[in-house]
């Protein structure tokens, strides 16, 4: 049996069993996935974990009620329960101030870490980042309310990408059978229920918070994204004192797999610099 790119190496934190991805040496990135039905790590960053690692060392944990890291039963989901998983993951591997590159509901964790934590973090990467409050978007709805099917999933990939033709027959059956595994439909279920507008807002960092988060921050959104609102990305733009935006035309939400190489090279550049 071929072995699953999607697992990894485990590590105890924050008394969670955690699978996770360690790629090169040097500064280290913590990489966060997003929130999407059968995701993990490795099926979010798997076009841009390599090419990044060849000049730092790169760490991509799945997170709590996500991939293929252990939920204890009885799990209740909060952002404090998030950042808390974030910091025992720091913490168990040793870690300096690393740079964050968080995707979407990873892009609130991001910020909340670097708000709540700013010793923590070096620089910040926000990628179709939420974390700011907003309207619920009817992409983030569906994405969130998603139930197994393989028509279903079709669909969902398709309102991520720009590009229908993404929507491929090999990945649609590859996220509909992670979606399926024993217990993760259960758990993906009780991640953000409905009413969702509720779970935006909960992911949300407070401005004054988000204003006050003096690090290089580098925020990069597809300007056709139907799940976090490209407005997202300007808010944040002004938000954030030490911020440079880069916004992708004939983009959705899938900036890092949509234009990987692009993106691959502005985060290169970005983490290259000086603190």
């Amino acid at each position: 049996m071929a072995e699953n790119p999607e697992i990894g190496r485990r590590i105890l934190a924050d008394g969670i069993d955690t699978n996770y991805h360690d790629l090169g040496t040097g500064q280290p990135v913590l990489m966060i996935h997003g929130s999407g039905p059968g995701v993990s790590a490795y099926a979010n960053w798997r076009l841009n974990m390599g090419p990044l690692a060849a000049a730092r060392r790169v760490l991509a944990p799945d997170m709590l009620g996500f991939g293929y890291t252990a939920t204890p039963p009885g799990t209740q989901f909060s952002m404090e329960r998030w950042i808390s998983h974030l910091i025992g993951f720091i913490d168990a591997l040793e870690l300096g101030p690393v740079d964050v590159v968080g995707n979407s509901f990873g892009g609130a964790l991001a910020l909340a870490l670097a708000a709540r934590a700013p010793d923590r973090v070096r620089r910040l990467v926000l990628m179709g980042a939420a974390g700011v409050d907003f309207p619920l978007t009817a992409g983030l709805d569906a994405v969130w309310g998603y139930e197994p099917s393989i028509e279903t999933m079709r669909r969902l990939i398709g309102i991520f990408s720009y590009d229908p033709t993404r929507a491929t027959d090999d990945l649609v059956r590859m996220r509909h059978a992670a979606s399926i595994r024993p217990g993760v439909q259960e758990s993906f279920a009780a991640l953000f229920p409905a009413p969702r507008q509720r779970w935006v807002t909960a992911l949300a960092t407070p401005e004054a918070a988000i204003a006050a988060i003096d690090k290089p921050a580098l925020i990069l959104h597809g300007r056709e994204d139907r799940v976090i609102p490209p407005g997202n990305a300007l808010r944040l733009f002004d938000l954030l004192p030490r911020a440079e935006l880069h916004m992708f035309g004939r983009c959705g939400h899938w900036t890092q797999i949509e234009h990987a190489a692009r993106f691959n090279s502005l985060v290169n550049d970005f983490l290259s610099g000086d603190a």
